[in-house]
C-alpha cells in the first residue's frame, strides 16, 4: 500500500463514545491527517467537541474551518450544519448545500472527496450509525484504491451504519472497535 496521507472517519449514534476509544488508541507519531465527520446537530459547537474529544487522543484536535489547512498529524472535526469538503490544495472548505442522506455534515460528502483528492492514499473508516450514511462514499473511495476499514457490526452501539458499508462498499478490514486504532497506526507508520 501507498503512504497514507488522510484517514477518513465517520460515525452517527453512539459515534462520540465510539471516536473517544478510537482516538485514545492512536499514535502520537501518526502523520496523517485525521478527518472525523460524526453526526452533530448544526448548532452543536464543534470547538467544544473536538476539545471533548482532545482529552482522550495524543494527537491535537481541532475543529475544520473554512480555508483551513489540513494537517498530517492532527484530528479534524467536521462542524455541525456544513458539509466539510476537502480541496485538491489540502485545506478545507465548509457546504451548505442540502442534506444528504438527512445528514448535514454527510459522510458520503466528506468520503467522495477523500477519494477525489487521496485516493490510494486514503484510508476510510466507518464506524457505529442508524442510518446508512457513509456507505455509497466509501465504496467511491475503494474503487479510487482507498482501504476501507470497517467495525464489525456485532461490536457497534447501532449496527445500521456499518452494515451498510459492508452491504454496498465492502471492507479490507472489519473488526471490533478496539483493534481499529492498532490497525490504523500499523497501517501508517509501517
Amino acid at each position: 500500500m501507498s503512504a497514507v496521507q488522510a484517514i477518513v472517519i465517520g460515525g452517527s449514534a453512539g459515534g462520540f463514545s465510539a471516536l473517544q476509544r478510537l482516538l485514545a488508541g492512536l499514535d502520537a507519531r501518526l502523520p496523517a491527517a485525521v478527518i472525523v465527520c460524526c453526526h452533530i446537530g448544526a448548532d452543536s459547537d464543534a470547538a467544544l467537541f473536538a476539545q471533548l474529544l482532545g482529552t482522550h487522543c495524543s494527537l491535537p484536535v481541532t475543529a475544520a474551518r473554512e480555508r483551513a489547512p489540513i494537517l498530517g498529524g492532527t484530528v479534524h472535526v467536521a462542524p455541525g450544519g456544513y458539509h466539510l469538503l476537502l480541496e485538491r490544495d489540502r485545506h478545507f472548505a465548509l457546504s451548505v448545500d442540502p442534506p444528504v442522506s438527512f445528514a448535514r455534515p454527510s459522510i458520503d460528502v466528506l468520503f467522495d472527496c477523500a477519494a477525489e483528492v487521496y485516493g490510494p492514499h486514503a484510508i476510510g473508516v466507518v464506524l457505529t450509525g442508524a442510518n446508512a450514511d457513509g456507505a455509497e462514499g466509501l465504496r467511491r473511495m475503494r474503487e479510487r484504491g482507498a482501504t476501507a476499514v470497517v467495525q464489525d457490526p456485532a461490536t457497534a452501539e447501532a449496527a445500521r451504519m456499518p452494515q451498510a458499508a459492508l452491504d454496498r462498499a465492502g471492507a479490507d478490514h472489519c473488526l471490533a472497535l478496539d483493534a481499529i486504532p492498532a490497525l490504523l497506526n500499523r497501517l501508517c507508520l509501517a
